[in-house]
């Protein structure tokens, strides 16, 4: 019996969560029909199909790599992917595998459908995109809203998207305006507000970073044109990574900006903006601008084995390099709001960590556990592999016997053009398939006869594994439309 399985994805956390339910009922159905069996089913709940690192999907391709099922199947090709590489990628790796593609809408999927259809997947998010952008200037040049809300301003009741200054909130920005162009800090004035109990936007505490922001970004209180009157949108234009399904933000030039006035929106009067434009001005000067055109870059730290993974026990907060080479909690430091002032080494705390890990990782009972692992999933492995090789064989009778067939037929005088182009197919597929089992199985799955000694030469190296750049935590850039 054909074994098949079932994908299904929608979109977006705004659909319905039955519409999972309602794509594998169609599927079901369709199944039904074919008398196919029904062995496995995937999903992707509120998940974009411009990436494929979803993990229904990828789970779906890795049992597709173990032969789990005979046919994948689905609504529509669109909720596989709306990418054309990944379409047709996955389409060519079924297609080595002997595993069809079906949908409800198209039947099986041939490689011209795959090259339309994906097509017209793709132009639909490229559509969907500039109807959203279309969308969000017409409410920009009416001075609303385009998503979010600045620090400082609330919505008017039943009227979307219109926004008012909140009193309060606006105190609380002409105050760090003021404390700024008067010569203090943005870790100063963060300190000095959670101090007092006030909270930041979202009701979060107050950061440093929250307050200067980026200034060519526009990003930060001190940087916000709309506090002075101005609305200002499309700074920054998103670029989704294909690999990775994140947005990257890259601004746009100037002369792409939208500006609108909105003096009713105003809580800083221009003399205090001008003010403390200088100041960033001067600040700017002296920190100069490096290779990636950001000011504030110089400041950053060089990233360290630790960086990123250590949290103070007081407050939760992250530990970071605070002076040369010491960590210390980042919301005693940043924020003001943990009493936590002790420091340590950098040096003293990575010798520490990995030597308490080597002794751990050493102890036989862990050498011993990694061996019998490592040996099951070889065993596993192998197990596959001989699965897969009794198949081919099989395939491989079932195509010789076709083949047999077809040229009896031909010796009796039973020929035409559809006969050839038969026997081409079945040729290729021998030929597939004789290539695979040529192959060496005991080539392909082996156990190491030092694993054990070669284990603890990498536990022994955990310092140099653990400083090589690829291993380490990664920074991620943002940017405000």
């Amino acid at each position: 019996m054909t074994r098949v399985a079932i994908y299904a994805r929608y979109s977006s956390d705004l659909q319905s969560e039955s519409s999972i339910e309602d794509q594998v009922e169609l599927c079901r159905r369709y199944a039904d029909q074919r008398g196919w069996k029904i062995v496995n089913t995937f999903e992707d709940r509120a998940l974009s199909g411009a990436s494929d690192v979803r993990p229904g999907f990828q789970a779906m391709k890795d049992a597709a790599e173990r032969r789990e099922f005979d046919v994948i199947l689905s609504e529509s090709l669109d909720r596989l992917s709306r990418r054309v590489t990944h379409v047709t990628g996955l389409h060519d790796e079924l297609q080595f595998l002997g595993i069809s593609l079906h949908t409800v809408a198209t039947g099986e999927v041939n490689a011209l459908l795959v090259g339309i259809l994906s097509s017209l997947g793709q132009q639909f998010l490229v559509d969907l995109r500039n109807k959203t952008i279309r969308g969000l200037l017409g409410r920009i040049m009416k001075g609303m809203s385009a998503g979010g809300l600045a620090y400082g301003y609330g919505l008017v009741h039943d009227e979307t998207g219109v926004r008012r200054i909140d009193d309060t909130e606006a105190g609380v920005v002409r105050r760090i305006f003021t404390d700024y162009a008067n010569g203090l800090s943005p870790r100063r004035i963060a300190r000095d507000l959670n101090e007092e109990g006030i909270r930041g936007p979202r009701g979060r505490e107050w950061r440093d970073t929250a307050i200067r922001g980026q200034r060519e970004r526009g990003t930060g209180i001190l940087n916000n044109d709309l506090y002075r009157g101005e609305l200002v949108w499309n700074r920054c234009s998103y670029v989704k990574n294909p690999r990775t399904g994140k947005r990257t933000a890259r601004p746009n030039p100037a002369d792409k900006w939208e500006r609108y006035a909105v003096p009713e929106l105003r809580i800083v009067d221009d003399k205090l903006w001008q003010r403390v434009k200088a100041r960033q001005q001067q600040a700017f000067r002296e920190m100069e601008r490096d290779q990636d055109g950001n000011a504030l870059n110089r400041a950053h730290r060089k990233r360290y084995m630790l960086s990123g993974l250590i949290k103070c026990r007081v407050c939760g907060a992250g530990y970071a390099v605070m002076a040369k080479d010491r960590y210390g909690c980042s919301g005693h430091r940043n924020k003001g709001t943990c009493d936590n002032s002790r420091t340590i080494k950098r040096q003293t705390l990575e010798q520490t960590i990995l030597d308490a890990l080597k002794d751990e990782l050493l102890a036989p009972a862990c050498v011993e556990a990694f061996v019998e692992e490592f040996q099951t999933e070889v065993d596993k492995l192998a197990k596959s592999r001989n699965a897969d090789r009794h198949r081919d064989e099989k395939e491989l009778a079932d195509v010789q016997r076709k083949i047999d067939g077809l040229i009896r037929a031909i010796e009796d005088g039973m020929y035409n053009d559809s006969m050839k182009a038969r026997m081409t197919e079945l040729e290729e597929r021998k030929a597939e398939l004789e290539a695979r089992l040529d192959e060496d199985p005991s080539a392909t799955v082996s156990v190491l006869p030092n694993l054990a000694a070669l284990y603890r030469e990498k536990v022994a190296a955990l310092s140099e594994a653990l400083n090589e750049e690829a291993v380490k935590p990664k920074r991620s850039s943002s940017c405000r439309r």
